[in-house]
């Protein structure tokens, strides 16, 4: 009993974060999901990881409601009817986002907030809807409280996306995380520039490479634009159903047992990517048919989300580190070998990966789906993803670029990189366009900016205030969860000393 004691009595949580640890907590008391020697033997060793999802799993880790028909039917099971206008629909938004689980207790996507909105603001002018947004924007960011919620815009420019990206600059909130979809050849420059103005401004939004991540999932249904959305860090999931699991191989670990480079691709990888397969088509499995979650859900009865609109998230860490183990000596983002290794890795692990069947996973075509992950709180030497470790980044900012594309096409569900900007950046926001422009066109899919001096910074990918972390590393109780992570995180990988571009 003596976690639940010190869940209890931790003083620096607050009621709400006392409410989901012991949740977590309870919840580890259950080990209903099969495991095979193989997969117990390469957990024990670190190199394999359940993202502390829970033993016993109750509800999907990520959830992507179909905000856009809520907005259209209302709910019968919330007793909300259709709304008729901005302040009915701003109503229904924060009643159902209190009724949407996730692995961390709270909503990890909020809509795709300018489709959302652009239907309600016709017959009003600016100076009517602005103070709306904001009060909305606050909503989310005292109530939700967790860096992980994330909302989209773009790729077309709406009155309501300006406004919402005038509004978050005038919040500065770190909550939600925005992403812009962005493609040149349907989102207007100075709507663009205008987003970037606002990243430099509140560290939001990110940028999605709409032209490659529109083509991921099929849509729901006829009409829609696209079948995607971006949530919690920066996960590329289907609208209208979400990810089942995120589970992962840690790179660097596994890289620990290897008797040399050959030894690492021909017999670990393969095993390893094996042990965890199994591992998430038994959870998975236990989710559908034992859970009842989707039997008993609201959002399916519905048609906010549909179980066949779930698939599974097969995530690695700490490529960086794997590559410094196996080759010494060898600096991986700047040695031609060290890359090609990191290539030959993700290229076998990918295969094995894309040809497995996962189960319940129609969506994805019967398959697993890659992600680069990102990693929790204070964990030591584990670069998220397949980025290149703070204080190793190149010199020139377009072979960071160049390396980022290249190791982003194995990703689908999910894959970016963050990049401090001198804050002159702000007066050139043509240059950052350019960017954005550059590394898109040679298929970077995700990347990010704040301005070096901002109190919002991101960590792995979700936003926090420095002056949070702060806090909390005083002992003090803050408001947002991701704070905790964010400040681990900061300090245990020096994400301070990140190369600051555009100098």
């Amino acid at each position: 009993m003596s976690e639940f004691m010190d869940i209890i009595t931790a003083s620096n949580l607050t009621y709400q974060q006392k409410l989901i640890h012991l949740a977590q907590a309870a919840e580890n008391c259950e080990h209903p999901i099969p495991t095979t020697p193989e997969f117990d033997r390469l957990f024990e060793a670190d190199a394999l990881c359940d993202m502390h999802e829970g033993n016993a799993p109750y509800r999907p880790r990520y959830i992507c409601v179909d905000f856009e028909k809520f907005a259209r039917q209302g709910s019968e099971f919330l007793r909300l009817d259709a709304p008729d206008n901005i302040d009915d629909l701003i109503a229904n938004l924060e009643i159902i986002y209190q009724n949407i689980p996730s692995v961390t207790g709270r909503p990890v996507y909020c809509g795709q907030l300018d489709r959302i909105f652009e239907p309600f603001i016709a017959d009003l002018d600016d100076d009517e809807v602005l103070p709306r947004l904001k009060r909305f924007l606050n909503f989310i960011d005292r109530t939700v409280a967790s860096g992980y919620c994330h909302a989209n815009l773009g790729p077309e420019e709406t009155r309501a996306g300006r406004l919402l990206l005038q509004a978050d600059a005038e919040v500065q909130n770190a909550i939600p995380n925005f992403t812009l979809k962005y493609d040149p050849d349907v989102t207007p420059d100075d709507f663009a520039r205008l987003a970037l103005s606002t990243s430099m401004a509140c560290a939001n939004p990110a940028y999605a490479n709409h032209r490659m991540l529109r083509e991921t999932y099929p849509v729901p249904e006829a009409g829609y634009p696209d079948g995607y959305t971006v949530v919690s860090c920066y996960n590329v999931l289907p609208l209208r159903g979400g990810a089942y699991c995120l589970d992962r191989i840690k790179l660097q670990n596994l890289a620990s047992m290897a008797e040399g480079v050959d030894h690492f691709l021909d017999t670990l990888v393969p095993e390893a990517t094996g042990a965890l397969l199994d591992y998430m088509n038994a959870r998975v499995t236990f989710l559908v048919e034992e859970s009842n979650f989707f039997q008993s859900s609201f959002l399916v009865r519905e048609g906010l989300i549909e179980r066949e609109r779930f698939c599974g998230m097969f995530g690695v860490i700490g490529m960086h580190e794997c590559i410094e183990r196996l080759l010494p000596g060898k600096v991986y983002g700047t040695d031609a070998e060290a890359n090609d290794l990191a290539d030959a890795i993700m290229a076998k692990i990918t295969a094995q990966v894309e040809a497995a069947p996962a189960v319940y996973s129609e969506v994805a075509g019967g398959h697993f789906m890659m992600h680069a992950q990102a990693g929790f709180g204070d964990q030591l030497e584990s670069t998220p993803g397949v980025r290149i470790r703070v204080g190793e980044e190149p010199e020139v900012f377009f072979d960071h670029l160049r390396h980022s594309a290249r190791m982003h096409r194995f990703f689908t569900a999910g894959v970016s990189d963050i990049f401090p900007v001198e804050p002159t950046a702000t007066s050139n926001l043509d240059a950052l366009l350019d960017v954005v422009k550059g590394a898109f066109a040679i298929d970077d899919k995700y990347l990010s900016f704040y301005p070096s001096d901002s109190d919002l910074v991101r960590i792995t990918g979700f936003l926090v205030k420095r002056s949070e972390m702060e806090k909390f590393a005083r002992g003090e109780a803050v408001l947002a969860d991701t704070s905790h992570d964010g400040e681990g995180n900061w300090r245990a990988n020096a994400l301070g000393d990140r190369k600051v571009r555009m100098g």
